[in-house]
């Protein structure tokens, strides 16, 4: 059966081949043919294109990326993007989410949609055993910060060579007195990244112990003087994130120590990339 537009026009009628291609949300644990409606970026119709028992969540598009200079747009398709998924996974359950902007394209004597099955076909065994891995959970994000001057402060009131620089600094002489203080500024800060490791490693190995996978991530920027020292996806079996949630509020009332926890999200940190096929922007 041949999709058609919203014209009326056939695809063989259209463009040729290897500039048609199709937009890949999601892959969905089902293997049915079905129209979700005018849901997709720009009003587009989203539909399946199934494979035995699973079926990829596209589009018909150009051959080439979603690019615009306007942040908002962008920011506009990728909420879009986001809806789809959901709408997808409230219907069917398990879906592997794809990034923003991954295409299978046409090419000369294969449609679009002929390599969308052919990939489906050829990444079937690697999408089903991710299937796997993520039915019945879902991704949470897990970020804790700090802010640095309690815990510093913390720091010069129990360890005794801070206390000591502290000590000797009141008695120096001006000039000294600066050299002291740059030595006592070395120390606090090989202190407080001592201090930030045993951090990590004690909240990572009570996180752990609630979640079915982990990934860490790169901390980000400080932000309103607060630093992250912590940043996680973590896979959560839905009927195990209270437990989650009632550890890190363990955590978040710990001197000095914030947690930002969010979620649930479609599992995009544990199903990889798109696999192989014919992909623009897969990882945009």
């Amino acid at each position: 059966m041949l999709y058609r537009d919203k014209t009326g026009v056939a695809p063989e009628a259209e463009a040729p081949l290897e500039k048609e291609g199709r937009y890949l949300y999601c892959v969905a644990d089902a293997g049915e043919r079905a129209s979700l409606g005018e849901i997709g970026i720009e009003g587009a119709e989203v539909y399946t294109i199934p494979h035995r028992d699973i079926c990829a969540v596209v589009h018909d598009c150009p051959a080439q990326p979603y690019q615009s200079g306007d942040q908002e747009v962008v920011k506009a398709w990728v909420m879009t993007h986001q809806k789809v998924v959901d709408a997808a996974g409230a219907r069917w359950g398990t879906v592997l989410p794809l990034s923003f902007d991954a295409i299978i394209k046409g090419e000369s004597g294969s449609s679009a949609e002929q390599n969308v099955r052919r990939w489906l076909q050829s990444e079937y065994e690697a999408l089903k055993t991710k299937m796997d891995k993520v039915r019945g959970k879902a991704e949470y994000g897990v970020q804790v910060f700090w802010d640095p001057k309690p815990v510093a402060q913390e720091l010069t009131e129990t360890i005794p060579e801070i206390r000591k620089l502290q000590e000797e600094i009141r008695s120096k002489p001006k000039g000294l007195a600066y050299m002291y203080r740059q030595r006592l500024e070395s120390l606090i800060k090989r202190e407080l990244e001592t201090k930030a490791d045993e951090c990590f490693k004690d909240f990572y190995s009570r996180i752990r112990k609630h979640t079915d996978d982990v990934r860490v991530e790169k901390a980000k920027k400080a932000e309103q003087g607060r630093q992250m020292i912590m940043n996680l996806s973590c896979l959560v079996s839905k009927d195990r994130h209270t437990e989650l949630g009632e550890e890190l509020d363990k955590i978040n009332e710990m001197k000095g120590i914030s947690v930002r926890f969010t979620g649930p999200w479609p599992p995009y940190s544990f199903v990889g990339g798109a696999g192989k096929g014919e992909l623009y922007g897969a990882n945009s």
